[in-house]
């Protein structure tokens, strides 16, 4: 079936604790992978379960395909989950796991019956098979139908459970944390499992992530989510480059994101630890935040004076944690890559300037606010 949009309204929901969604707005086209990031409890599983209609909003309306569903019954939606648990039955093969949802759609009831199922339709039972067969090449499973989930590894349970929900053909997956219990390097080769079948299908996804490299790895957009409501949509570059608020900037990037604090003057001029920066804006005056990625650090000959206290070296690049010597509180981490002259190590005295065009100022209300550089300097 061919993947339909889907559009969120208005979306509340309300679990007698607070607002669980506020009021949220997103538009899902078709065929794009979409995914929902944020920290526990900000509401992300919530409305991916409005939309699978598992659960029922308190306001707002769920269109698919320009269709009104928020009524609709979760079978009726054409929609496939993937559970972070896999939810396979136990006593059942793979291939049987497999085929439940088809067989459930595509036979009588007493058909489904035990003994009663070797008089079922052949011609149905073919079918069932084939798309069984077809969505095994799919996922490269084929010589594990006739295991059962006790037999298969972690990953391997992953992909029976996306082949259940690919021979339904459905106008969206919908995938909750769906590689949340398998190892780092496993989950590293399913991220690029799904992305490729993700170009295969054609198919929309929606999934939903605590991880941001997941987001940021495999996603066309992402929606950052934050007590309930969408903080910033947009492309993984755009929420790594520009940021719209300070929760976003401190969410998306590894590590994360140095955080400094400076004062606006009514000229709009910012200093740092009292020394003026090359860098205006047009907020109002007062206490700001200026964030500044790893990789925007750099030694520099007339910079802000710092020490080195920590070197985390990672083969390709080393960070290199500083205390400012003008306020020991604030720490920074600077990215290196491997091999750089001047390498950093613990007890160096640096002077530290950043790439002024890529900070990233943000006012009192967390918001971001719009820079001026007078020149490309350091700080």
């Amino acid at each position: 079936m061919a993947p339909q949009s889907l559009e969120l309204s208005r979306i509340s929901k309300n679990f007698g604790q607070g607002d669980v969604l506020k009021g949220i707005d997103l538009s899902i086209r078709p065929g794009e992978f979409i995914s929902l990031v944020g920290m526990s409890g900000c509401g992300k599983s919530t409305l991916l379960r409005i939309i699978a209609g598992l659960e029922t909003p308190d306001q707002g309306r769920v269109h698919i395909g320009g269709q009104d569903m928020t009524d609709t019954d979760p079978a009726a939606r054409n929609l496939a989950m993937v559970f972070q648990s896999y939810a396979l039955y136990p006593h059942m093969t793979a291939r049987r796991n497999i085929a439940t949802p088809l067989r459930m759609r595509r036979l009588p009831f007493w058909a489904r019956l035990p003994l009663a199922g070797m008089f079922a339709p052949r011609a149905a039972l073919a079918d069932i098979d084939a798309s069984v067969k077809q969505a095994a090449e799919t996922l490269q499973i084929t010589e594990l139908l006739d295991r059962k989930p006790s037999q298969l590894s972690g990953g391997q349970r992953q992909r029976v459970a996306l082949a259940r929900a690919l021979v339904r053909e459905p106008v969206a997956f919908l995938m909750d944390e769906p590689l949340s219990n398998l190892d780092a390097k496993l989950r590293a080769h399913m991220r690029d499992e799904l992305a490729a079948l993700h170009r295969r299908l054609g198919a929309t996804f929606i999934y939903v992530t605590h991880d941001q490299v997941e987001a940021m790895s495999m996603s066309n957009r992402v929606a950052l989510m934050s007590e309930g409501r969408i903080e910033q949509l947009g492309t993984p570059d755009e929420l790594y480059q520009r940021p719209q608020t300070l929760t976003v900037a401190r969410f998306i990037g590894m590590p994360s994101i140095n955080l400094l604090p400076v004062d606006v003057a009514a000229s709009g001029a910012l200093t740092l630890f009292g020394q003026p920066l090359r860098i205006t804006t047009r907020d109002e005056a007062g206490p700001a935040t200026l964030a500044i990625r790893a990789e925007d650090f750099h030694p520099a000959k007339d910079g802000l004076s710092a020490r080195v206290v920590r070197v985390e070296r990672h083969g390709a690049d080393s960070f290199v944690t500083c205390d400012f010597e003008l306020d020991l509180n604030v720490t920074i981490i600077m990215r290196q890559k491997a091999g750089e002259s001047g390498a950093a190590n613990v007890g160096d005295a640096l002077q530290l300037g950043f790439t002024a065009n890529r900070a990233h100022l943000f006012g009192r209300d967390g918001k971001r606010r719009d820079l001026s550089v007078r020149e490309r300097v350091a700080a």
